[in-house]
């Protein structure tokens, strides 16, 4: 199984893998030295390979899901 490449609007080569239904994964490719990002994936489709290079460039513009950007309720009340 193939991953798809994607340049975006800065030059950069990026891999995107579908880590789940719910998750992708931007990897960085060649000369680019930026961190690998999680995003959550399109609710409305399910391959990489079917979007836009616009729509992939929303994709990594968004928030990176990599870590929580809100710490989690304690549920024992502590």
């Amino acid at each position: 199984m193939g991953y798809r490449n994607f340049t975006d609007t800065q030059g950069r080569k990026w891999e995107v893998r579908d880590n789940s239904r719910s998750e992708w994964e931007f990897s960085p490719l060649g000369d680019n030295c930026e961190r690998p990002k999680i995003v959550r994936a399109p609710g409305y489709e399910k391959d990489p390979f079917e979007l836009s290079v616009e729509e992939l460039e929303r994709l990594i513009s968004g928030p990176d899901q990599s870590g929580r950007s809100t710490p989690r309720k304690n549920p024992f009340g502590d």
